[in-house]
């Protein structure tokens, strides 16, 4: 007969629950939904309550139940609005749900008109109906959608819906509209107000104050976690700006936005206080204040959980809530408030059950709530009256022990209440005794156990409810000892080691070895390949050490283990390596350039510390440098060095390493900061030089000075300068390390003169030393003399050759770097002339890009860093005609021999082109050969050929005084001599 499978029963566990439901009027849906659902066994029944009063669900209703669902058809605001809970019931009891308000939205407005004197502020009141949710809004102006901007003058009140404008002007003259919209879910509905028509009287618009007219609440209250937002704006002649402050404390960095509006993000309880918003112009001020007050809805702490309890016993379950203001927390059993009565006490989250009956069993709920809302915690509270019953757990069957060890047989029976325990062996009831044990919990305990402790053992269970039993057979088997335990080492860090362990134990059983470092396990599939098994036979467990480090040092244990007992001998390893970090490093005595360390000696590793290394960074570096120091060498038994070299004014950590003969170890923790004093500067700036400029200035530079050589605060340069040859020097200080140049104007300063220049750097502490003598020149002016003997010459239709004298160089004010050719037609003006520009000292330029049979002027002028100098005298050239358009043609050829003859139809050239003087033909034997080129004075010439002719590429094309004409191309074929 096979038994039937029961399952589990368990009391409703809410999986979902009904929501807070907006329903629009005038929405095209007919029915609203609110949900509830259940996780149950049996499955869950469901009730449902408006505002405490249950729901009948008759057949003809409007409410009717899917599931779990209240489905209400047409709904109605003057019958569904309210509260809705959902109660869920089955045979092991019953929860409810938490509340969920069904509200409906509306909609509508209307205007009036509005007159005011332009230049003062003015207001228009949406006056929206009674709503919900809140509305946003916009305003209109004449028609839509002319949509009015927020732009500091004017500013929409999403509080109100009111439309304020701080100064009124002529362009604000018009009809007025307030355009509300309401987002119920996923449905948005909009409405325009009806036009208010502002007007204004002409007059003339004075200036006046600010006066704040919208305003945030004196309270505001928020729930933690939402974004607040406050509102302040205000009439004012200027536009009145506005300033938020916080007053007793510092401005969030969550807050977001400005001028009317404060928004603060995620808001907490570090942000409850006063707020103040200040309206100002230059007529004077307004301020309003505020306060915001943080609260918060409830949220568990903790909460209570199914519990399985004896008959008779006591229970204590508590939930905890937070919240502001604090919530209160109240108890329901089956759906039903629970309060103090006979043996349950109910005191706020707590609830007490003293000696528990079965008819305490059932579905238990705390609820905390508070003014910002209401949360749930539920559990089932299940009382046991059970007959022990050792099928779940019985007495091990077969239980073996080690002769001479102990053996412990727990006796676990489920039963409810508690059940009494005895123990006997045979027939024979077991007492306390030395070797004997039985603990309160009714688990038996032998010790000292020998052959004749062997046989069957029963465990008797009782309760009020019945009795039960449950026997185990206990087997004496041979104790488990170490035979070869491991021995104490020592090895340097990155030797190898095997630690022995071998072992006797019972045949009958399996025997395993586990190794402890420090009784911490080895755990080998994550010791990076350092700890290795070094046998796999069953009666050695020897571990090998690979590349051991000094944190493989320590106290092993090897436990040899069968299932009855185990046996375990330890051994200590050593491992010597580089030092530890040294502690406690102090800096003192700060100079300038030196300070003085101490430190306390770090572990050894078992090698003598041979010698100390100082290293230090600055805030320029985070790179650890090794620091020069007295004594140069540091002995292993210093604790104190002095660190010489130091940049003064540097701010510096220090740390320090100790090594012996098997290396260098790891470094200290870096001491706190320090800062060597301050001395004069010992490096002068580099990099000094200048020049250019305006006219009558001497510009100097140099390169700023970095902060390592800088050597005190109050830093700064002092130049010394003179024109060259004279006698006395002139001083300038120039503040700030960061300085570069300095300009010295003086209208005695001629162009380009030179000057001898020094430079040295000075700080709090004094002047440091001065750099070498540097040549710098004044500013150039434009050179004043012009090139002379200027020719042009027409090269081709499109170019032309020019040339000069250059002007001497005792006549420039400055360094010649050219000159500059300018050329125009004739006919235009200088100032459209196009520009070639030479570099150096030549004297010729070739100019491109011309016209063909185009008169041109020319002029040329020298030019330095501060520009162009006067034009030379102008000349002028006329460009040659083009040459001829046409190329060449009929060509033909014919072979003689090793020589082919081409001939063609010269080409005549036309009145507007320039002369035929002669023919250029390129001949190419290949596509891949050089061509050569041939020169012929006739429409004639003769070419060389090989023997092996077979073909080639030539080019023909007239020549003249205006340049070359188009091509005419032939491909010459030994059997063909005609081109067309």
């Amino acid at each position: 007969c096979q038994a039937q499978s029961s399952t589990r029963t368990y009391g409703p566990v809410f999986e979902e629950q009904p929501v807070h439901t907006l329903f629009p009027e005038g929405s095209a849906e007919e029915k609203v939904t609110l949900a509830c659902r259940a996780r149950a066994s049996p499955p869950a029944t469901y009730r449902w309550k408006m505002n405490g009063t249950e729901i009948k669900m008759e057949p003809d209703s409007r409410y009717r139940l899917v599931a779990g669902d209240l489905v209400i058809s047409n709904p109605v605001k003057a019958k569904d609005a309210g509260s809705y809970q959902c109660v869920a019931s089955n045979s092991r009891g019953t929860v409810v749900s938490r509340e969920a308000s069904l509200r409906f939205g509306c909609k509508n407005s209307q205007k009036d008109p509005v007159k005011i004197t332009e230049g003062w502020g003015v207001m228009f009141a949406c006056s929206p109906p009674p709503h919900y949710p809140g509305l946003s809004y916009r305003w209109l102006l004449n028609e839509f959608p002319n949509f009015i901007p927020a732009d500091g003058r004017r500013f929409v009140s999403q509080t109100t819906g009111n439309l304020y404008i701080a100064k009124t002007e002529a362009s604000d003259l018009g009809n007025y509209s307030c355009f509300a919209t309401s987002h119920i879910d996923f449905i948005t509905k909009s409405v325009f107000s009806k036009f208010s028509r502002l007007s204004l009287a002409a007059e003339d618009a004075r200036q006046y104050a600010p006066s704040i007219k919208a305003r945030f609440p004196a309270d505001t209250y928020a729930l933690a976690g939402q974004m607040v937002t406050l509102e302040c704006f205000a009439f004012g002649n200027p536009v009145p700006r506005i300033k938020w402050r916080k007053l007793d404390g510092l401005q969030s960095s969550k807050w977001i936005g400005s001028e009317p509006l404060l928004q603060i993000q995620d808001v907490g309880f570090e942000d409850e206080g006063t707020y103040e918003c200040e309206a100002e112009n230059i007529k004077g001020r307004d301020t309003y204040q505020g306060r915001i007050i943080i609260q918060a809805q409830p949220e568990w702490l903790k909460v209570i959980t199914d519990t399985e309890a004896d008959i008779g016993s006591d229970l204590r379950w508590s939930c905890v809530a937070a919240g502001k203001p604090r919530p209160a927390v109240r108890w329901l059993r089956d759906g039903q408030p629970l309060t103090s009565q006979n043996r349950i006490e109910v005191s706020g989250g707590e609830l007490r059950f003293s000696k528990l009956v079965l008819e305490d069993s059932g579905m238990y709920q705390c609820v905390a709530e508070n003014k910002h809302g209401t949360v749930y915690a539920s559990a089932e509270l299940t009382v046991q009256a059970l007959a022990p019953d050792f099928r779940l757990n019985p007495v091990k069957r077969l239980i073996p022990a080690a002769r001479s060890g102990k053996v412990i047989i727990p006796c676990q029976p489920r039963a409810a209440p508690k059940a009494t325990v005895l123990w006997t062996k045979g027939t024979e009831l077991l007492i306390n005794s030395s070797r004997v044990t039985i603990t309160p919990d009714g688990t038996l305990i032998l010790q000292n156990i020998s052959k004749s402790d062997e046989g069957k053992y029963t465990c008797f269970a009782e309760n009020f409810m019945g009795k039960a039993n449950s026997t185990g057979i206990l087997s004496v088997r041979d104790a488990t000892k170490i035979t070869l335990a491991p021995s104490s080492a020592d090895i340097n860090v990155g030797e190898n080691l095997t630690l022995q362990c071998h072992a006797s134990h019972d045949p009958t059983m399996d025997l395993t070895f586990t190794w402890s470092l420090d009784d911490f396990p080895i755990d080998f599939d994550k010791s990076e390949g350092h700890y290795r098994r070094a046998s796999a036979k069953e009666a050695i467990g020897d571990l090998s050490i690979f590349n051991a480090q000094l944190k493989h040092a320590g106290r092993y244990t090897c436990t040899a283990q069968t299932v009855v007992d185990s046996a375990s001998e330890s051994a200590t390893l050593t491992v010597r390596g580089p030092p530890g970090p040294p502690g406690g490093v102090v800096v003192r005595d700060i100079s300038d350039t030196t300070v003085q360390l101490s430190w306390s000696r770090g572990f050894d590793n078992h090698s003598p510390i041979a010698r100390y290394i100082v290293e230090a960074r600055t805030l320029l570096s985070s790179k650890w440098k090794q620091m020069r120091t007295n004594p140069v060498n540091i002995e292993g038994n210093a604790e104190t060095a002095q660190v010489v070299n130091l940049i003064p004014w540097m701010d510096y950590e220090f740390r320090v390493l100790a090594s012996n003969i098997l290396g260098v170890g790891e470094p200290s923790l870096p001491s706190s900061k320090i800062r060597t004093k301050e001395a004069a500067p010992t490096v002068a700036p580099s990099g000094l030089g200048g020049g250019g400029g305006a006219p009558n200035e001497l510009i100097i530079n140099w390169t700023p000075t970095l902060r390592d050589y800088q050597n005190g605060d109050g830093f700064g340069y002092i130049l010394s300068f003179r024109k060259k040859g004279t006698q006395g020097w002139l001083t300038a200080r120039v503040p700030h390390a960061e300085s570069l140049h300095y300009v010295y104007r003086n209208e005695s300063i001629g162009p380009y003169t030179p000057f001898e220049v020094k430079i040295k750097a000075y700080n709090r502490k004094g002047e440091g030393p001065e750099s070498l003598t540097a040549i710098v020149y004044s500013a150039e002016e434009e050179p004043k003399v012009a090139p002379f003997r200027v020719t042009a010459k027409a090269v081709l239709s499109s170019e032309m050759d020019v040339s000069w004298e250059p002007v001497e160089q005792g006549d420039m004010t400055g360094v010649l770097l050219g000159y500059e050719i300018r050329y125009w037609k004739d006919g235009d003006k200088e100032e459209a002339a196009d520009r070639v520009r030479t570099a150096g000292l030549v004297t010729s330029a070739h100019v491109t890009g011309l016209n063909p049979n185009t008169k041109y002027h020319v002029s040329v002028r020298a030019y330095n860093r501060a520009g162009t100098g006067p034009p030379s005298p102008s000349t002028n050239i006329t460009t040659t005609k083009p040459p001829p358009k046409r190329p060449p043609g009929n060509i033909s050829w014919t072979f003689s021999g090793s020589t082919v003859s081409i001939k063609w139809d010269p080409v005549v050239a036309k009145a507007d082109e320039s002369a035929v003087t002669g023919y250029k033909m390129l001949y190419r034997q290949d596509s891949h050969s050089a061509p050569t080129l041939y020169l012929a004075s006739k429409s004639r010439i003769d070419i060389p050929v090989p023997e092996d002719f077979t073909h080639a590429f030539v080019q023909i094309r007239v020549t003249g005084p205006g340049g070359d004409g188009v091509p005419a191309e032939v491909h010459i074929l030994r059997n063909s001599g005609t081109y067309a």
